[in-house]
């Protein structure tokens, strides 16, 4: 048997008898080794016009870097000032972000909307008062109750700067349903897209352009972490994405994309459900059924130890135990065993 799976026949045969080696037999047999896949591209900090008045800015990530809160933002220029499409988390990102828009627009702030509560997001709202915030209303409860960590990115020693100047800053204006602005000629139409990523997720589509700014919706690229997420709905909101007339993507993590890459997302989420449903009918732990999986050409993704925070997440929805909360505990035990097993090989 391949050194690749740590759970075998034996063990399937005493946790649930023939049934359980018959779902193991299965799953095993359709499994594959390690294959050569084509390297995922990198991608630079930048400021991009997309058209005319709309801009995306984006955070160097590619292969082999830890994308954690490496997130994207959105400009969007009117006549009297700027949309922020999210704030991003640290202060030296944020603030670089606020300065590269207002340089390039030559003007300011004056509203931010957030796609969800997550800090990687919304820590650097209080770097663009006094500009309205609006978000989701469980987003606005959720970065209430998430307030400014103690010692927020205290393993990237890089980022450290003006950690003293943030803020709590959550929405002022709060939605849940669709909401439209108008920048001069151009709409602007708030989507809520949730329970998807969070129970607070609002995408920002131009339908003029046919461009959507998805937040966590979607990762091109990069491993999407259901953290407190719902990934059953998650592949539904994907979906929604899909039927919409849309040429261009900004994802919350990775490069600028299509729906090409949108399929992408919704073929990993889709593989992880299905194959730790197998896993969690034959008595597997969340952490070992994250390590068991191939997941083929997503391997490469970066931040892979997430499959871990998948599997406690679908296991929870296929448990009836499902809630918005995060499983703390049950996520941070999933990873170590997770991370065990994956050095084993």
């Amino acid at each position: 048997m391949s050194s690749r799976y740590t759970f075998d026949r034996r063990e399937a045969l005493r946790l649930c008898g023939p049934a359980g080696v018959a779902l193991w037999s299965a799953f095993r047999a359709s499994a594959t080794g390690a294959q050569a896949f084509p390297p995922i591209p990198s991608w630079k900090t930048e400021l991009r016009q997309l058209v005319p008045n709309v801009y995306a800015y984006t955070q160097a990530s590619g292969p082999g870097i830890n994308n954690a809160s490496l997130s994207n933002a959105g400009v969007i220029a009117g006549p009297e000032g700027l949309l922020a499409i999210d704030t991003l988390g640290p202060p030296v990102h944020a603030k670089a972000f606020r300065r590269a828009a207002m340089t390039a627009t030559k003007k300011t702030f004056t509203r931010v909307v957030n796609t969800h509560h997550h800090r990687d997001h919304t820590n650097g709202n209080c770097f663009f008062a006094p500009a309205e915030i609006v978000a989701h209303a469980y987003c606005r409860e959720a970065t209430i109750e998430g307030g400014i960590p103690a010692r927020p990115y205290e393993d990237r020693p890089e980022w450290q700067e003006g950690m003293n100047e943030l803020k709590l800053a959550p929405a002022t204006t709060t939605l849940t349903s669709k909401t439209t602005y108008r920048y001069g000629d151009l709409v602007v139409e708030l989507i809520p897209n949730a329970p998807a990523h969070t129970w607070g997720d609002v995408m920002v589509y131009l339908p003029q352009h046919r461009i959507l700014f998805a937040g966590d919706i979607l990762f091109y690229y990069v491993t999407p972490p259901a953290h407190n997420g719902h990934i059953t709905k998650w592949i539904d909101a994907i979906d929604v994405v899909n039927r919409m007339d849309v040429d261009v993507i900004v994802p919350g993590h990775g490069p600028i994309g299509t729906k090409k890459e949108l399929a992408e997302t919704r073929a990993y989420l889709e593989l992880v459900a299905n194959e730790l449903r197998k896993r969690h009918a034959i008595g597997m732990s969340p952490g070992r059924a994250a390590a068991d999986i191939n997941v083929g050409r997503f391997e490469q993704w970066t931040n892979p130890e997430r499959n871990a925070w998948n599997a406690v997440r679908v296991y929870a929805e296929l448990d009836g135990k499902l809630t918005p909360d995060t499983d703390t505990a049950a996520q941070n035990a999933a990873v170590a065993e997770y991370t065990a097993l994956r050095a084993k090989r």
